[in-house]
């Protein structure tokens, strides 16, 4: 079933792209999570205020979108992870016993909002290759039983046509995050063995009167 287990109204107003049964354990396994986040993406709209506002290090829709998730109970939230490993050998006695003990740390990127094991990332207008960033630390956050699954917010790649015709054409483009840049990297396994759930906001969020 897939995606069609989502209300028809967000695939209605979404584009969504699933990735190794996100959605049902999303759904059955992590139910309050789950409706926070249909809640959020069901209130959403793209007002043509916030699409021509100047561009700053955040935009308003990434600013909206973050207010929903923080009244939630949601939090940006940065995860330290290390491994510890020790290498062991055998003398001529038999007793096995420790020669190296090395510990490593690895690297993580800050999630913009976490809640019981789901991650979720806005990605409105970065440069692409955040992309590959935020699903290697999907894959990461996975691999250690810290994530179970991993959330994109993203735009539809049809959403320049609207740009364009806004006069906000410039202010996006090809080389940064839409929908067609993010579907590959996850076919490629960019999150490993994590699922993935994308939404990309569509046009038919558009409102033309605020």
């Amino acid at each position: 079933m897939g995606k069609s287990m989502l209300p028809k109204n967000i695939l209605k107003n979404y584009e969504v792209f699933e990735w190794k049964n996100a959605t049902a354990i999303l759904k059955y396994d992590y139910p309050a999570e789950y409706d926070d986040l249909i809640d959020v993406l069901d209130h959403f709209s793209l007002p043509k205020s916030d699409i021509i506002a100047p561009g700053g290090r955040k935009s308003p829709i990434a600013k909206n979108i973050n207010g929903s998730f923080y009244s939630k109970g949601w939090l940006e939230t940065k995860f330290e992870l290390e491994i510890e490993i020790t290498e062991t050998g055998n003398p001529h006695n038999g007793q096995e016993k420790a020669v190296n003990h090395y510990k490593y740390s690895v690297p993580t990127h800050q999630i913009d909002y976490y809640k019981n094991s789901i991650a979720v990332e806005t990605e409105w207008n970065n440069k692409d290759p955040f992309y590959d960033r935020d699903l290697n630390n999907f894959r990461l956050l996975h691999e250690f039983e810290i994530i179970s699954v991993g959330v994109f917010i993203t735009r539809a790649t049809d959403l320049q046509i609207l740009f364009n015709q806004l006069g906000k054409g410039s202010s996006y483009g090809s080389s940064t995050t839409h929908m067609d840049k993010l579907v590959p990297r996850i076919q490629a396994d960019g999150s490993g063995s994590c699922p993935v759930l994308a939404f990309a906001i569509t046009d038919k969020l558009y409102d033309p009167n605020q």
